[in-house]
């Protein structure tokens, strides 16, 4: 939190950007040579990736695993998640592919996007080349990496040129743009490292979008009437199951939403499957493999991840939910440095774990 506010106060002088004060605060600290693994930083159809191989010899192929990291599209690299990167390439016995994807602003929305696509269809089709079984590729994520995991899978189901992706590892994802406030956006909207504001300060950062938006964006005044009813069967609060809502939840004034047309169109690509994956139709959803989703429980976007499972559990798909008691927003990138990896980083990579290994 205290990251935040320094780059809030330097961005306020003028002096520096928010961003570039997380860009630094997280770019990790350099680890060990590790004899165990091969690692190599490789290019995936123009897309930097780092490549992580066991080095132990291996009674058949190996399962592939893509990761995708967080940092709202805009901040985050490879080297902030090497340390539970190594961890899932050993533990899992996996080829453990993370996407190096350029950043926003400067890279333009949805570049970081399609470049996770390159990098994830790149290694499905040369999978054998790095002692992986192209039938037992997983994609993961987390965060914004989660969500870009999330419509990848989405986008793959039709693809019969490729192999099915055998399953996908959702982290604390963010999927919706429309409505921001769920229970866990009020419950949490005070909880580092991810305010509720915050998520839509980075929303327009990350689109390129002015930011005077954001109190309306918060109240809902960009979405259109005919898409708020379309959509609320997905997403809405009486979708969250009971014991999610005990805690500090009171439902929106209607009274609250009103239409803003000027505001949709300044920032309606928050509402396209591509930024909102949570809105596929469900003759997409039924065709996606089976999924693991972890949610924090002080985490804004917790109800995202609880929403999802709903959908893919409505359309037949399996999945296995992780709650993380005690957990918050981003809390995976600390896993490995000692004191400063909380329990509830060590719950979700020991989750993520057992399930990728039970595949």
């Amino acid at each position: 939190m205290a990251v935040f506010a320094l780059g809030l106060v330097l961005e306020t002088l003028g002096l520096y950007s928010i961003v570039g004060v997380l860009r630094i605060a997280t770019q990790g600290l350099p680890s060990l040579w590790d004899s165990s693994l091969l690692i190599q930083n490789q290019h995936f159809d123009g897309v930097r990736v780092r490549v992580y191989q066991p080095k132990r010899p291996a009674a058949r192929k190996r399962k592939g695993f893509v990761y995708l990291h967080g940092g709202a599209g805009t901040y985050g690299s490879i080297d902030a998640y090497e340390r539970v990167l190594r961890h899932f390439a050993k533990e899992t016995d996996s080829v453990v592919v993370a996407v190096g994807y350029q950043l926003g602003p400067e890279n333009p929305y949805p570049n970081q996007y399609t470049e996770c696509l390159k990098a994830t269809v790149h290694f499905m089709k040369n999978a054998e080349d790095f002692g992986a079984d192209p039938s037992r590729i997983i994609i993961s994520g987390d965060s914004c990496g989660a969500n870009f995991a999330t419509r990848i899978c989405q986008w793959l189901v039709d693809r019969t040129d490729l192999p099915k992706m055998h399953a996908q590892v959702l982290i604390y994802p963010a999927l919706q743009g429309m409505d921001f406030y769920l229970p866990s956006y009020q419950q949490n909207r005070r909880v580092p490292i991810m305010w509720r504001e915050f998520v839509i300060y980075f929303c327009c950062l990350y689109l390129k979008k002015d930011k005077s938006i954001i109190n309306d964006v918060l109240e809902s005044c960009h979405v259109p009437e005919d898409l708020k009813l379309k959509y609320s069967k997905w997403v809405n609060a009486d979708l969250v199951p009971k014991e999610f809502k005990v805690r500090g939840y009171k439902p929106q004034d209607p009274a609250l939403y009103k239409f803003k047309p000027q505001v949709y169109e300044q920032i309606k690509e928050i509402l396209s499957e591509t930024f909102s994956p949570l809105f596929a139709e469900d003759a997409v959803i039924c065709k996606l493999p089976q999924t693991y989703i972890s949610i924090c429980e002080f985490d804004v976007v917790r109800d995202d991840g609880l929403l999802y499972k709903k959908r893919l559990e409505d359309n037949g798909v399996p999945v296995t939910l992780s709650h993380a008691k005690g957990g918050i927003h981003g809390v995976i990138s600390l896993f490995g440095y000692g004191i400063f990896s909380l329990p509830s980083a060590e719950v979700i990579v020991t989750d993520v774990t057992k399930f990728v290994k039970s595949l």
